[in-house]
């Protein structure tokens, strides 16, 4: 009942329509596979959760791409892993008076100022961190896919109606982009939300919950995603014999395969998805190409 409440309320607020039911074509992970996915982009040819690793993930030929989002003080959506903007950018040399540079603390127009690519490498001087708005507008200018991750809801509450009303306002939660997307997040409380607002959005918890508790995620969950070496067949399997939330078997994307050993092994037990730095080495463990 509350759920229900919850969904009409919601649905209010974006402005959309009455939701549609899913259909096979609306879940991503229905697909060929295992489907690799570039992880914050081609993160280790370009700076991680920028738009050149979206585009080098483009480049190399990978329509997936995951990302990880949070929120300003002053509450823009912002692309980037980290709670602090220490380490991807020079947030420490253009503030120094504001340690621990946590995300939350800075406002929108302050981590615009901030170089975000020099870290990685002086070719990619002055790259900027995104705005969601600014990567859902490069994912549809390079025909990406999304698999979004909710960063540490803990820290913002609410975020999830957030990214919903922007991707609702920036077109990504028509029927076309809902094959296109997938939200994700270690926080089962969070993906638990974005089911409920949105029970047409693909979700994924990141995790790896005991075989005895996946029909409690299934509730709101239609993948399970979690650390590469934690699965084994069985483990896989287990998942696969569980009944997601759109009548369909969950299925699990695994992270981070960067060699060709843990690629060929996730593959061989059976996982649907491999979630890569380097989705160039992965193809080429899997497909020799």
């Amino acid at each position: 009942m509350y759920a229900r409440a919850v969904v009409a309320t919601v649905t209010a607020f974006l402005g959309t329509a009455a939701l549609p039911s899913p259909t096979a074509d609306d879940v991503p992970h229905n697909i060929s596979t295992p489907v690799v996915v570039a992880h914050r982009g081609a993160s280790s040819y370009a700076p991680e959760n920028t738009l050149p690793a979206i585009d080098k993930a483009a480049e190399l030929g990978f329509p997936w791409v995951e990302n990880d989002v949070q929120r300003t003080r002053d509450g823009e959506l912002v692309i980037i892993h980290d709670d602090t903007l220490k380490r991807t950018t020079n947030a420490e040399e253009v503030f120094p008076d504001r340690s621990p540079w946590k995300v939350k603390d800075f406002t929108a127009a302050e981590i615009a100022r901030l170089d975000a690519g020099s870290w990685f490498s002086p070719a990619y001087a002055n790259t900027r961190v995104p705005t969601l708005k600014d990567y859902l507008s490069r994912l549809e200018q390079d025909h990406e896919k999304l698999l979004l991750e909710v960063k540490n809801p803990e820290l913002y509450p609410g975020i999830e109606q957030d990214i919903l009303k922007t991707l609702d306002n920036e077109g990504w939660l028509d029927r076309p982009h809902l094959g296109r997307l997938i939200v994700q997040s270690f926080g089962a409380d969070s993906i638990r939300t974005v089911h409920d607002l949105r029970p047409d959005i693909t979700t994924a918890y990141l995790g790896a919950p005991a075989a005895d508790r996946l029909p409690e995620y299934a509730r709101f969950s239609d993948l399970i995603n979690p650390s590469y070496g934690k699965v084994s067949a069985a483990y896989v399997s287990a998942v696969h014999d569980v009944t997601g939330p759109h009548g369909r078997r969950l299925g699990v994307f695994v992270w981070t395969v960067d060699d060709a050993e843990a690629a060929r092994r996730s593959a061989g037990y059976g996982v649907d998805g491999l979630i890569t730095n380097k989705p160039d080495v992965v193809r080429e463990a899997l497909h020799g190409q």
